[in-house]
């Protein structure tokens, strides 16, 4: 049985994880009064990156070849982690939500020395800003937990993946979250997804000298790894009961409620896009610096019981 929920965990981010990004993308272009690409453009992205060759930089080594299988199978691996069809996550006894940070550092961190290995000058400053988004962003994902676990009385995720009272601490951790999300899954005002400008990259750059499959590797991971961000916020801020595999009844309940709940934060994210500004590389650290002080205010509240 766990095998079967395992298989079905991971086909449903890999299936649904794409059609997410589309939807942001639409809903961007219809608040900018443009008709846009479909919902299903990402999946077209991606099917035509299948289909190309690849090229490969003289100066790489293996790293560069192996980066975007190690980033893809860290992120389903992460997936694996969240409990989306049971209370239980398939993967629940190798590890909780501080394990979920460190297998997206890992993902991180063979991405950025892949970006080094060609030699190229954006590679090296996409990863130089990558470690220094990273480095302001896990203190305030680490708070986050640490008032989760507060309220909970647990690091693992399942513990607040049913339905709970919704306090001033998951709130505000929630708040804490959705703005580290934005750096982590790089969005506006953190990063820009729909650019190739020297000066405001920095996951793009990083991505720049790969083409093809590696390249839709990349983005597939990209897309898994927001959608788990965004079932994190959703379970802290609209729990809803995890329903059993067995009725059909509480399964096809739960599907509606988890979309109409990823739908909200994809509005959100969507309507913070088109009404704020790419900041400056130097501003981010305010950014992410007000995330750390919620982080803390939701450790006080936890602590408080409010």
């Amino acid at each position: 049985m766990m095998k079967i929920i395992i298989i079905l965990q991971l086909a449903f981010f890999i299936a649904a994880a794409p059609l997410l990004n589309g939807l942001i993308t639409k809903i961007k272009n219809n608040l900018r009064l443009r008709k846009g690409q479909s919902i299903f453009q990402p999946y077209y992205n991606l099917a035509k990156l299948f289909a190309k060759g690849e090229v490969v930089s003289e100066t790489a080594s293996w790293i560069f070849k192996v980066a975007p299988w190690v980033v893809f199978s860290a992120t389903l691996s992460a997936a694996l982690l969240i409990p989306v069809f049971i209370f239980a996550s398939p993967a629940h006894r190798l590890g909780d939500f501080l394990a979920l940070i460190f297998i997206f550092a890992l993902a991180r961190f063979f991405l950025a020395l892949a970006a080094l290995d060609t030699g190229s000058s954006f590679g090296g400053m996409g990863s130089s800003r990558e470690m220094f988004i990273s480095g302001l962003a896990e203190p305030a994902l680490c708070l986050v937990i640490f008032s989760l676990s507060l309220q909970f009385g647990s690091t693992d995720i399942s513990a607040f993946s049913g339905m709970h009272r919704v306090s001033v601490s998951s709130v505000v951790a929630a708040l804490a979250l959705f703005l580290v999300t934005l750096a982590e899954t790089s969005r506006i005002p953190v990063d820009n997804q729909e650019t190739h400008l020297e000066l405001t990259m920095a996951h793009e750059a990083m991505v720049l000298e790969y083409s093809g499959p590696s390249l839709a590797l990349l983005e597939w991971s990209a897309h898994i790894k927001q959608m788990i961000f965004f079932f994190l916020i959703a379970q802290i801020v609209f729990p809803i009961s995890l329903p059993f595999l067995g009725s059909l009844v509480q399964t096809s309940v739960w599907v509606i409620c988890y979309l109409a709940r990823i739908m909200v934060i994809a509005v959100i994210v969507a309507l913070v896009e088109v009404s704020v500004a790419k900041m400056r590389l130097f501003r981010v650290a305010d950014f992410l610096g007000f995330a750390f002080v919620l982080g803390v205010i939701a450790s006080v509240c936890a602590i408080l019981g409010v």
